[in-house]
């Protein structure tokens, strides 16, 4: 609302400062009755144009509680990050040190409980002083405490351009509404309640904004406990914060915190052994720098902005992004989140270590959720949202959608090749159509030609082939040649075997691997023909050993649907939201569905933990010791150009993904001939840098979550397979260790077929 001026009363000209005084006068003259004492009414017989101009304004004010500053929690409580449009906390009047009531009171208004919301005398002194031509001003505690108020509404509403400062832009108009607010102020609320509002809404500078805030910027305090010098120095402040900035004006500052203590003595407010010692007391500020949002979060600040999107996204916060935006950034909100901070700081080690000397910027990120409730542990990535020498600068997120499904912005990369830890998918479907994993398949088969006989009873056509006859295409590929053999189809599974995938895929229904792929939550993680979240086709073949982009979230929540016998749950991060009352507002509440058979899924946990004892896992297996280790399943996978490598896996408390490789651009840079912390990679492969990050983090975090021996799948799905030893013979690398000189192969992603027929890059 812009600010009404009546030309009478414009004080620009030399006629409207005679009316101004002269108007002003005459109010005064009804108000001296009427507001020295804070019961008394206003005149009803005056006959003046003032007058009756003054009985016109409005006598309403909605005091709706000021900006505050919205938290984030881990689910321990500790503050992960701070968001606000202003840094204010609000406290109560018994939370604020004595010396600062008294202080406030005395440099700004010392009759603020003798008035009744103007002063008439301070008034009267200001016009004799105006008209002598030296500016004074006259507003009380009320009514400034109003003008905070109007003024707080005018930002919450976005129009800052018509925010009165310090009263330059008030014409006389103003100033009288503002007194006519102030005396209705004072006859609504008490002296301790309009006290209370004042000290937590007004600015104090260098967006410290009531006195919570301030005593935490210079002091390091709080409001409760801030000494006699201490809350001298910030009742000085208000008057001009930037004139008297203790750390920009020091000397300005001692001697405004001097005056200020000079008045309370002659108010009689301290006495004069106290005055003296303050006084030489010299100016000594302990910043703490106010640090708004998730780029400065304490951990975790890539989790910290994906929260924030969720809520952004949510219409039960507001209509519209503004509207939800402003209730965050306003609301003094406390939103609880799913994050330890503990597995967070492991998490976080192992992305930094994995490629900390890597100026090619090369990423690397892992994201854990908790099996049974979805909540998600831990969100990592080597990369820093706030540009610093030596480090990977990145916003978005490498664990995440672009969107959500509702085609909301979540700041993510959307997601890359997941290689052959896909073909769990394709395992499942065949444990599915109640197959035992001992069958033999024909490995050695390298050519599915165009028109080969898939079952698929989707709708969906089958679309793409492998077969070197055709031009432009080439026979499937594995990365060894011993493994074109007739193998037992647990046995391709677990050394990640591409033909023994395609043979086992050949014998079972498409569509029922797209069930299983749908069922767990799998999608794409960038938008698609309007599709936010596209479904992976499991029709096309390249997506048997892992062509779409999809993001580390979406397979860690995939593969704990395994981990909780079938049960998939919707990753979660926000636990509870709560405003400044206590009062609870819409969150995320565990959301389980029956995704996979319970058999099945112990039967894909069966085999994953053969992945892990003897497959291509089984130098990365997490150990307690050189002699025990704890079940756990888990799945490499490494696409075509090796520049998307993984390694996802759960026990039965926590699942995690670990991926490293290119994040720029169009992610088409092959991971090899690489230098990564001074080790060099002919070619990386999903254990040997997403490897060590999953195993160190599973090795310290997993156990408090639960490492409880997979239950058992029934027997005929394994029909006599032979059992394997618990634990390998073998000692996993160390976190940053070069790749072993033979290691088990992963052949994921090593397929081909024509460059528009499904060819996995």
């Amino acid at each position: 609302m812009a600010t009404r001026k009546n030309p009478l009363f414009d004080t620009a000209t030399t006629l409207g400062k005679l009316l101004g005084f002269l108007g002003v006068s005459a109010i005064c003259g009804v108000l001296v009755a009427g507001l020295l004492v804070p019961a008394a009414a206003v005149s009803g017989t005056a006959a003046s144009s003032s007058i009756e101009f003054f009985d016109a304004l409005p006598a309403e004010l909605q005091v709706e509680p000021p900006s505050q500053s919205t938290k984030v929690l881990a689910a321990d409580g500790s503050v992960i990050a701070t968001l606000f449009a202003e840094n204010r906390t609000r406290v109560g009047l018994e939370q604020i040190s004595p010396f600062m009531k008294e202080a406030v009171i005395a440099v700004e208004d010392s009759r603020f409980y003798e008035h009744g919301g103007v002063d008439t005398t301070g008034i009267l002194r200001a016009v004799v002083a105006t008209a002598q031509g030296n500016r004074q001003g006259a507003s009380t505690i009320t009514q400034q405490y109003v003008n905070n108020v109007l003024n707080s509404k005018l930002s919450a509403e976005g129009k800052d351009e018509e925010i009165i400062l310090n009263g330059v832009n008030k014409g006389v108009g103003d100033k009288l509404r503002e007194m006519k607010l102030a005396i209705a102020l004072e006859k609504e609320f008490s002296k301790e309640q309009i006290l209370e509002g004042y000290l937590n809404i007004v600015f104090f500078n260098q967006n410290a904004y009531g006195i919570e805030a301030a005593s935490k910027l210079f002091f390091s305090t709080s409001a409760k406990d801030l000494t006699l010098p201490q809350a001298a120095l910030l009742a000085g402040l208000v008057n001009s914060p930037s004139a008297f900035d203790p750390i920009a004006n020091p000397e300005a500052s001692k001697s405004r915190r001097d005056l200020v203590l000079g008045l309370m003595l002659n108010q009689q407010k301290i006495t004069q052994e106290e005055h003296d010692a303050a006084v030489a007391t010299p100016v000594e500020t302990t910043v703490t720098p106010t640090r708004q949002g998730c780029a400065y979060a304490s951990t975790a600040p890539y989790f910290c902005d994906y929260v924030l999107h969720l809520l952004e996204n949510n219409p039960a916060y507001g209509a519209t992004k503004e509207d939800r935006m402003n209730a965050i950034l306003r609301g003094g909100l406390t939103i609880t989140t799913t994050l330890d901070p503990v597995a967070q700081t492991n998490a976080q080690a192992q992305a930094d270590a994995a490629a900390g000397a890597n100026p090619d910027k090369w990423g690397a990120s892992m994201v854990s959720v908790q099996p049974n409730t979805g909540k998600i542990i831990t969100m990592a990535q080597n990369t820093s949202m706030l540009p610093a020498d030596g480090q990977f600068h990145q916003t978005q997120n490498f664990n995440v959608d672009q969107q959500d499904k509702d085609g909301n912005d979540l700041n993510g990369l959307g997601g890359f090749q997941p290689g052959s830890t896909m073909k769990p998918f394709t395992f499942a479907q065949w444990l599915n159509e109640g197959k035992s994993m001992n069958t033999r398949v024909d490995a050695s088969r390298r050519v599915y030609p165009p028109g080969f006989p898939w079952k698929n009873t989707c709708p969906t056509p089958v679309d793409g082939f492998y077969d070197a006859r055709v031009p432009g295409s080439f026979d499937l590929q594995n990365a060894e040649r011993q493994w074109y053999r007739s193998m037992d189809v647990l046995e391709g599974f677990k050394n990640s075997i591409n033909t023994a995938t395609f043979a086992s895929a050949a014998q079972v229904d498409l569509c029922g691997i797209q069930k299983i792929v749908d069922a767990v939550g799998i999608h794409g993680g960038n938008p698609k023909n309007g599709d936010p979240n596209p479904k992976v086709p499991m029709t096309t073949l390249a997506n048997l050993i892992g062509s779409t982009q999809t993001a580390p979230l979406t397979m860690a929540a995939a593969f704990a649907a395994f981990a909780n016998d079938g049960k998939y749950c919707e990753p979660i991060a926000i636990t509870s939201v709560t405003d400044p009352t206590g009062a609870q507002l819409p969150a995320q509440s565990s959301n389980c569905v029956d995704a996979v058979k319970p058999e099945v899924a112990r039967g894909v946990a069966y085999g994953m933990q053969e992945v892990m004892n003897t497959g291509s896992g089984s130098l990365i297996r997490p150990r307690l010791s050189t002699t025990t280790s704890f079940p756990i399943a888990a799945k490499t996978g490494t696409n075509d150009s090796n520049g998307s490598t993984w390694v996802v896996g759960y026990t039965t408390g926590l699942a995690t993904a670990a991926w490293f490789g290119d994040p720029l651009d169009n992610q088409l840079r092959p991971g090899r001939n690489l230098n990564i912390n001074g080790n060099f990679y002919e070619a990386i492969d999903g254990y040997m840098i997403a490897g060590p990050m999953f195993t160190s983090f599973m090795r310290d975090i997993a156990p408090g979550y639960g490492t409880n021996p997979f239950t058992p799948p029934p027997s005929n799905l394994i029909s006599g397979a032979p059992a394997r030893p618990a634990t390998p013979a073998t000692q996993p690398p160390a976190t940053n260790a070069p790749a072993p000189a033979a290691p088990p192969a992963d052949n994921s992603g090593n397929g081909n077929g024509n460059d528009d027929k499904g060819k996995d890059d």
